[in-house]
Parts: C-alpha cells; structure tokens; sequence
C-alpha cells in the first residue's frame, strides 16, 4: 500500500509541477495519506524486525549476516533504508507547509518523496516477492 501511494504521491507533485496546478486540498490530503500510511507500515516493519529470524541471527553472529548479501539485505540494509525513506517523507512533509508558492510546495513533494520512493526501491527484497 505504501508504495502505491507513494508512487501515486510523487506522480501527482510532479504532474502538479510541470503543469502548474494550484495547489489544492486534494493535493494536501494525497500527501498526508502518503506520510500517515508510511508511519503505520514503519511500526508494523519495526516490529516484525524485532521478531525476525534475520534480527536474531544479527545478535548471535553479526559477522555472518553481514558477509552474506541476501541476509545483510533483509537484516540491514532493508531496515535501514525504509526508515531513511520515512525520515524523507516526514521532511518532504514538515517543509512543504513552510512554502508559500503553489510550485515550491508541489516541488518539496517531488524531491523528498521521490527520493524516499527511489530508496525503498532501491532496497526492497525483489526475489522474495517474485
């Protein structure tokens, strides 16, 4: 869910952009939505790692996580990079308000919710959903 959202977040700052639409409520709410749904996925994620295998094995023999890429991904880097991602949003998101423009606050989203979006991308554990 999140990352639909997400994507459909970053879609709409930026067709909001080019075009030069006003900045409106709908505007506002898709990007509350994105940042509300991402903290729930962040608290359900936090506790489902602290409960996992990979988390687990990272306290009984961190050397062998890390040396191995699938298990470093799962116990490390995943982790990681959804909470830089949240951390985006939530910056997207805090300094979209301070904007005065209908352009700048299209432009906050754009930039930090898609880099948040290229980050969970980048590190989603594609071979075990495909």
């Amino acid at each position: 869910i999140v990352l639909a959202i997400l994507i459909f977040a970053v879609v709409n700052a930026i067709i909001g952009l080019l075009q030069k639409k006003q900045f409106t409520d709908k505007d506002l709410r898709i990007g509350l939505f994105t940042l509300i749904v991402s903290h729930i996925q962040l608290l359900i994620g936090l506790g489902w790692y602290f409960m996992s295998p990979w988390y687990k094995a990272l306290k009984e023999n961190g050397a062998e996580v890390m040396g191995e890429k699938a298990t470093r991904l799962l116990a490390i880097e995943h982790p990681i990079m959804m909470i830089l991602a949240i951390v985006l949003i939530t910056m997207g998101w805090s300094k979209h308000k301070k904007k005065t423009t209908d352009a700048a606050k299209f432009k906050t989203f754009a930039i930090f919710y898609g880099l948040a979006l290229v980050l969970i991308l980048s590190r989603i554990p594609w071979n075990n959903w495909l």
